[in-house]
């Protein structure tokens, strides 16, 4: 599979129409394939809310557009910020296990190159920080 224009351009139309203003693409070979890789369109306005993993190290790299990547503490206070994107110093990173954090949407057209260990489980309710948590 390439990640060409027509298929980035896809996946940012098909985020744009889904209500949630995302889309991903699984990008692995088989469902017995227990990695979690996909292509990740995000446009601006879409809730990511703050997350973490406590099973996995989350790596990232942004092939097109620009994200801010935010840091939170246990109390919802921020930590650390930065731009990424493929015109910016930073084109990725790696958000450490247990780490609260969120990406926001830049520029329409953003899709990212998202990768986690194990099998996809969704996220638990204790791992999301409710604004109204902090």
């Amino acid at each position: 599979m390439r990640f060409d224009k027509e298929l980035l351009d896809n996946l940012t139309k098909a985020a744009q129409e889904n209500p949630r203003l995302r889309q991903n693409l699984d990008l692995r070979t088989s469902s017995a394939d227990t990695s979690q890789r996909m292509l990740n369109a995000l446009e601006p306005g879409t809730v990511v809310p703050i997350h973490r993993h406590r099973a996995t190290t989350e790596t990232v790299a942004v092939i097109r557009g620009r994200i801010k990547q935010c840091m939170y503490d246990d109390n919802g206070n921020e930590t650390e910020s930065f731009t990424a994107g493929p015109n910016e110093d930073c084109k990725g990173f790696s958000v450490p296990v247990g780490i609260w954090h969120r990406s926001i949407s830049l520029e329409s057209g953003t899709i990212i190159l998202e990768s986690k260990d194990g099998a996809y489980v969704p996220i638990d309710p204790t791992d999301i920080l409710e604004t109204s948590q902090v």
